[in-house]
């Protein structure tokens, strides 16, 4: 099978997640990915925080941008939809944010400039996901099952955030956080790869 152009830029989108959250973490035996937000792989003054800043966060940021850019005129989005297709570029902005912003260690909600800033990004990011996924349930010609496959999965974003960050899960904050990302970003790559197709 010959993979286009696009369909390879999200294969890279996979991978560099990959390398990110899994190589990050085999740079670092002592991080858990059922207690541990993302973030702190990269955390200020932790082993190869630069390295996972710049190939990992900062990586997965730029290729995944490039891929929202690239797949632009191949969506079928328009009005609303089309404003949030474009706000999906908030979770590529979140992760370069993280290479240029690290958190502290244990990401506290306070701490450092950097912290402060990261946290910041984090709650705008947030929002702007939120949106821009409930604003692709007004696609054209989208069928109602997957309007509200796009409804259900702005509503889900929200609320695991707000399970993340719940002190009463702070055990499970890293696997929350997990089952967050697999969720959003699974998603948006089978979306993607369906529009390579047509």
């Amino acid at each position: 099978m010959k993979i286009s152009f696009n369909q390879g830029l999200i294969i890279a989108v996979i991978f560099s997640y990959l390398l990110m959250l899994l190589g990050g973490a085999a740079l670092k035996p002592d991080y858990s990915h059922v207690s541990q937000y993302i973030s702190e792989l990269n955390a200020i003054n932790t082993p190869y925080a630069d390295v996972i800043s710049w190939f990992g966060f900062g990586l997965f940021g730029l290729i995944s941008a490039i891929t929202i850019v690239a797949l632009a005129k191949h969506v079928p989005v328009s009005g609303m939809s089309k404003f949030g297709y474009w706000l999906l570029l908030a979770e590529p902005i979140a992760y370069l944010g993280s290479a240029f912003a690290p958190c502290d260690l244990g990401c506290p909600t306070e701490g450092s400039i950097s912290q402060l800033l990261h946290n910041l990004l984090a709650i705008t990011t947030l929002l702007a996901t939120t949106l821009a996924l409930f604003l692709l349930t007004f696609t054209p010609s989208l069928k109602l099952y997957w309007r509200l496959f796009w409804l259900g999965l702005s509503i889900t974003f929200f609320l695991l955030f707000t399970l993340m960050i719940d002190s009463d899960f702070d055990e499970w904050k890293g696997l929350i956080q997990r089952v967050q990302e697999a969720l959003i970003f699974s998603s948006l790559c089978i979306a993607a790869w369906r529009v390579t197709h047509k």
